[in-house]
């Protein structure tokens, strides 16, 4: 029996398989969240007269029992049964008789999944930013500690001017620190309260909605009860949208990964661990991990158009082409967070290599600093720049440019400027408000 049946069956089990899809197993990363809905709805409801507080005292008992369940790994979707809010309002049947029935006033499965998906998406968010935060931080350790280590810089894959790992590692940095800031505006759509909205159009029933809200640590709710079930495809969008930033920045990480690991290049080496050999090339080391990892977050910068796509001219109101998002949504939480772990993994091995613009084909990353020094001397830019265009198309006898380098400003080789990154990230990540949610939680379950 499903909540919205009355007393008729689905006839064809090929249609109840084709409806309910994925949801099932989908539903089982939401079941601690619809539990937590559940509390914060009880309690308002004890508030408006809906339940006694004798009533209340049970329901929250059972809650927290079914919570511990979940979180032991012993929770699970009877055969039966359509879905996890289904599932969690059976058990309470169960236990408490009418009173497990009474807890489904005021609130239509609508606004019910409505929560449990941003609790969820509020929840894995977090999860992915601290799991950022780490790389940025290995990635941040491991800038200063090469940052006297030159390495060429490329534009149009020639050789351009001289870097450095020091540049290079703190480059990533930055760009996750932005990436931070993506997550965060995702992370804040996901912390507004829809419930009280029911099915799309509000209740009869005095519900406090802004108890709801405080009671479950969101930031704010989603006034209209109209547009609360229209942010559903607009969170999971944003959200996405978030995670394929910070896959963009992983992947364009590993294939410099790739590149530079390559006899090729040989500017960095993978221990035997990250690698893999051939099957007839006995010197193969192939970077397998950091392969995949580009592969892996380059299918998750695709999601967000998946979104876009199930979305694609949908009046107001709920339909059910939004249950599809669940199973584009929620794999990829795993998927970024594996990636990231991998990531820190591999950044932490990696092992660099010095001295490598000793080598004399690196002499012509030197030509603007050789620039620079006639300009210094009183060369107006552009008469430089052809002097020295000049010797280099003459091959002009000329002493070998020297590697000492004089850059002093910020973000420069000199001058790294990872403590100004560092403040950039530590603000994006504040301004997430994590404690107010994480506090209400806990609240809530003790």
């Amino acid at each position: 029996m499903k909540l919205w049946q009355k007393d008729t069956t689905v006839a064809d089990a090929h249609i109840d398989r084709s409806t309910v899809g994925r949801d099932r197993e989908m539903d089982l990363y939401l079941a601690p969240f619809d539990v937590l809905g559940n509390l914060a709805h009880a309690q308002m409801l004890e508030t408006i007269q809906l339940l006694t507080a004798d009533e209340l005292a049970m329901l929250k008992a059972e809650l927290k029992r079914i919570y511990q369940q979940i979180e032991a790994g012993a929770f699970s979707i009877e055969a039966d049964v359509e879905d996890v809010h289904s599932q969690i309002e059976l058990m309470l049947t169960r236990t408490l008789g009418d009173v497990g029935k009474k807890i489904h006033s005021g609130r239509s499965r609508n606004d019910q999944v409505l929560v449990d998906m941003k609790l969820f998406t509020r929840d894995r968010l977090w999860t992915v930013a601290e799991a950022t935060r780490r790389v940025f931080d290995r990635l941040i350790a491991r800038s200063e500690q090469h940052k006297a280590d030159l390495l060429p810089g490329y534009t149009h894959l020639q050789i351009a001017m001289p870097s450095s790992f020091g540049l290079w590692f703190g480059a990533y940095a930055e760009g996750l620190a932005d990436d931070m800031l993506t997550l965060q505006t995702a992370y804040r759509l996901a912390n507004r309260n829809p419930l009280g909205s029911g099915a799309g159009y509000g209740s009869s029933f005095p519900l406090n909605r802004q108890l709801t809200t405080d009671l479950l640590g969101f930031e704010g709710m989603h006034v209209n009860v109209v547009y609360a079930q229209m942010s559903r495809g607009k969170t999971e969008q944003t959200a996405l949208t978030a995670l394929a930033a910070v896959a963009a920045t992983l992947s364009r990480m590993a294939m410099d990964i790739c590149l530079y690991n390559s006899q090729n290049f040989g500017f960095m080496t993978l221990p035997d661990a990250l690698t893999t050999g051939s099957s007839i090339m006995p010197h193969k080391k192939n970077p397998d991990v950091a392969e995949l990892l580009r592969a892996k977050t380059n299918r998750l910068k695709a999601l967000p158009m998946e979104v876009t796509l199930v979305l694609s001219n949908l009046p107001s109101g709920y339909h059910r082409d939004m249950q599809i998002l669940k199973e584009i949504l929620m794999p990829a939480f795993d998927d970024l967070l594996d990636c990231l772990s991998i990531a820190n993994y591999m950044l932490e091995h990696i092992q660099v290599k010095s001295n490598l613009l000793e080598d004399a084909k690196y002499d012509l990353l030197f030509s603007v600093e050789r620039v620079n020094e006639l300009v210094v001397q009183g060369v107006p830019f552009r008469e430089a720049y052809r002097i020295v265009g000049q010797e280099i198309n003459d091959g002009a006898d000329r002493p070998r440019p020297s590697r000492q380098l004089n850059h002093t400003h910020e973000g420069s080789i000199g001058n790294l400027g990872n403590d100004l990154i560092v403040n950039q990230m530590q603000q994006a990540q504040a301004g997430f408000g994590a404690d107010r949610a994480q506090q209400a939680v806990a609240r809530l379950l003790s």
